[in-house]
């Protein structure tokens, strides 16, 4: 009896630490999860600051994405700009990314109110873009998922302004 248990305890920990190997390599197999389902292939920073300190530093535009898990808008938006080549491309070479899910305390960032999604433009001298807007009066920085050839033309804006200023 007494190998019996010893047996069936090793086979046991054979199985749950084979299948610990398994989540463990699962994890590491992952998309990067700061991209939150923007774009997997985009270098993320993690924070505000972050982003600041890298578009100065590789004198690139830094694009704020504010929005929440649970906001239908957010998800609309995320899968048109996830599903686009021609911002995903951009993302990936001419800007320094970011998106966040909680507010910054730089109230620049919030002009207009802190609604979601809300896209933002900050300049490597660290100015944030106010004359980058979306198309809608009421909330300067909203997109929509049909307003994703909007917001190719604003990333381009952003890109030119860079050319022309600094």
């Amino acid at each position: 009896i007494m190998l019996h248990s010893t047996l069936a305890l090793s086979l046991l920990l054979i199985a749950v630490s084979s299948n610990l190997a398994m989540a463990i390599k699962k994890e590491k197999r992952a998309p990067q999860t700061l991209s939150r389902g923007w774009g997997d292939e985009i270098t993320w920073v993690q924070t505000y600051e972050e982003g600041l300190y890298q578009a100065k530093k590789s004198n690139k535009p830094l694009m704020v994405i504010h929005h929440l898990e649970d906001c239908q808008y957010c998800q609309a938006l995320k899968k048109a700009f996830a599903e686009n080549e021609e911002i995903q491309e951009m993302a990936q070479n001419n800007f320094v990314m970011l998106n966040l899910m909680h507010e910054t305390t730089d109230k620049n960032l919030s002009p207009d109110g802190q609604y979601v999604p809300r896209i933002m433009f900050v300049d490597p001298s660290l100015t944030v873009r106010a004359d980058i807007t979306g198309r809608y009066s009421n909330r300067l920085y909203a997109y929509e998922p049909q307003d994703i050839p909007f917001l190719i033309e604003n990333m381009k804006k952003a890109l030119r302004l860079i050319q022309t200023e600094l």
